[in-house]
Formats: C-alpha cells, sequence, structure tokens
C-alpha cells in the first residue's frame, strides 16, 4: 500500500449490512462509489456486509482501504471497525470502541457532561428499571422525546406532548432496542453541523439549519430523506456568536467521543444557548444528506470529501 497512487488502489465501499438503516446505507455507498471512482482511486467495489460471503469477500479482496457507509446497528457501532481491524484493512472513520460510544446516547451523553457541553435533562430506561410515568415526568417534564438509546435516523424515534402518550412511545421505542432515553423536549432552532478532520486539520463545516415543514413537528425519517431543499438553509440564520459557538459544540462533542475523519453533530438552539441533541458518527451521504450539502456550501466538492476521509485512514493506518 505504501507509495500507492490512487489509480492503482483497491477501495472497498461497505454499505447495506442487516439494521433497518439498510436502504439508506445503500444509497449513501453508491454515493460515495460514484465520488470515489471520480476522485481518481482505480478499483472501487461496492462490499454488503448483509449479504453471504460479506467476510470471505473482504478477507480475499486485497483491498487497500475500506470506506465504510452503514449505519445503525452492525454499521456505526463498531462491528465493522473491529473485523476491519483484525484483517488489517485500513478504513474511514472513528474506531471499532469510539463507534461503539457513539451510537449509544447514554454513553455519549455522558461523555458530553463529562466535557462540559450543554444537554437536556433525560432518563434512560430498562425493561428491569422502569421508573412510573410521574417519575419520569418529574425528571423530563410533560413534553419529551422518547427514543432507542441505540439507533440512528429516527428509527422508534416519538414525540410526547402529553404524559398520556408516554407508555405507548415508550413500548415503541423498545420495538427498537432494549434501552430506551425520554428526554425532556427543548424549543428552538434545530441546527446541524459536520467536524471533518483530525487533530490540527479539525473543522466544522457550515451549520445547516433544518427548516421544519408545517405538517412536521421534529426532523423523522419522512423529513429527513425529502427533498432537501425543502427542509434546509445553508449557513443557518443565526447571531454571529451563536453561529461559532454552534461550530464549537459540534468539535468539541467530535472529540469528547474520540471519533475520527467525520461526525455530524445536532444541535438546537434555545434562548439560552445552545443544547447538544446527538453526534452521528457516521453521517448519510446521499444526495439527500446534510454533509455532503455542508461540504459544498464549504467549497469542497463530494468527491473531494471521500477523498479526503480516505487519505485519512491510510494516514492513520501509517501511524
Amino acid at each position: 500500500m505504501a507509495g500507492k497512487e490512487r489509480h492503482e488502489m483497491k477501495v472497498a465501499v461497505l454499505a447495506g449490512g442487516i439494521s433497518d438503516e439498510r436502504e439508506i446505507s445503500l444509497a449513501s455507498g453508491k454515493n460515495a462509489a460514484a465520488a470515489l471512482t471520480e476522485a481518481g482511486y482505480g478499483t472501487v467495489e461496492m462490499v454488503d456486509p448483509g449479504e453471504q460471503g460479506f467476510l470471505s469477500r473482504l478477507e480475499n479482496g486485497n483491498y487497500d482501504v475500506a470506506f465504510i457507509a452503514l449505519h445503525g446497528f452492525g454499521g456505526e457501532d463498531g462491528m465493522p471497525q473491529h473485523i476491519l481491524e483484525f484483517l488489517g484493512i485500513p478504513y474511514t472513520g472513528s474506531n471499532s470502541l469510539a463507534s461503539g460510544i457513539a451510537m449509544d446516547k447514554d454513553l455519549s451523553k455522558l461523555l458530553y457532561r463529562r466535557a462540559g457541553l450543554p444537554v437536556a435533562p433525560s432518563v434512560t430506561l430498562t425493561r428491569a428499571d422502569m421508573p412510573s410515568i410521574d417519575e419520569i415526568v418529574e425528571i423530563v417534564g410533560p413534553q419529551s422525546f422518547v427514543k432507542p438509546v441505540v439507533n440512528g435516523s429516527s428509527y422508534g424515534i416519538s414525540l410526547v406532548k402529553d404524559p398520556s402518550e408516554l407508555a405507548a412511545a415508550i413500548e415503541l421505542a423498545f420495538e427498537h432496542g432494549d434501552k430506551v432515553m425520554v428526554e425532556h423536549r427543548v424549543f428552538g432552532v434545530e441546527c446541524s453541523v459536520a467536524a471533518l478532520g483530525d487533530g490540527e486539520t479539525l473543522r466544522a463545516l457550515p451549520v445547516v439549519e433544518i427548516m421544519m415543514p408545517q405538517q412536521s413537528e421534529f426532523y423523522d425519517l419522512e423529513v429527513k430523506y425529502a427533498d432537501p431543499t425543502d427542509i434546509h438553509r445553508i449557513p443557518a440564520q443565526l447571531p454571529e456568536d451563536v453561529y461559532a459557538q454552534v461550530q464549537d459544540i459540534a468539535c468539541r462533542a467530535h472529540e469528547a467521543l474520540g471519533l475520527f475523519g467525520i461526525s455530524r453533530t445536532d444541535v438546537i438552539v434555545t434562548e439560552d444557548g445552545p443544547i447538544i441533541l446527538e453526534t452521528n458518527n457516521i453521517p448519510g451521504m446521499t444526495s439527500e444528506s446534510l454533509v455532503p450539502d455542508e461540504a459544498r456550501h464549504a467549497g469542497i466538492a463530494f468527491s473531494d470529501l471521500c477523498a479526503e476521509l480516505v487519505e485519512l485512514a491510510l494516514e492513520r493506518a501509517a501511524r
């Protein structure tokens, strides 16, 4: 691998998988594969962990590097990263430990607090440790978001506007995982911003402001993958100091979770300041996804963005 030019390299784009987000992952992978080909990488192949023979294909494929475009279970949780580490194949994004932490909203929130990042009040539930509805409401208030602790792309998430809706929302979230977080509903301007790079090269991309359609009250699946021109604007219309604060939060969250290469952090800007919601360690790379659009507004072509992630992976492997 040392000294190879791009046109000599063989790249595996890992996409698909077994999670609820399989179709989104495939779309991200196809977009990334086309971008890497455009960037000059010689052989770019899609490799699907959800298909039979995945491991032998990886082991015997003579790949120089893997570009991970997997989402959800078996993707963002550290599993493919661990396999690639075992096989000695460099890969994009965060390592297996950091990926597992970032996928867990409860652990992430613990690290946010330790880093001094602002978070909303919440309570984490298991089947074996279930406070009463009244006890939950006392902590988070009458309006809340209920979500699986480990999942992505808004699967299993409910907006609870009255305590009478809470029990059903908790049951729905338990269908998507064995731990559930109930989090205080924060009102304000919803924003998202990617952190790109590593160490001295780490920087925030332009802040996106989520423009919620009139019929929607939160950034759910239908909104996320609608026409992007209808649901967000870049740059976010925030005061200059608040805009910089949101970008700083994204970089600090990236570092607090030990992430590498790329991440995307969601923030609500309230009257009292920004509140961090969560950080996605493998953000979507579809044509409707936020990060490619942020990169474009920063003057970074999507092919250059994908190539930077590959180069970072190779640099890390060479250390």
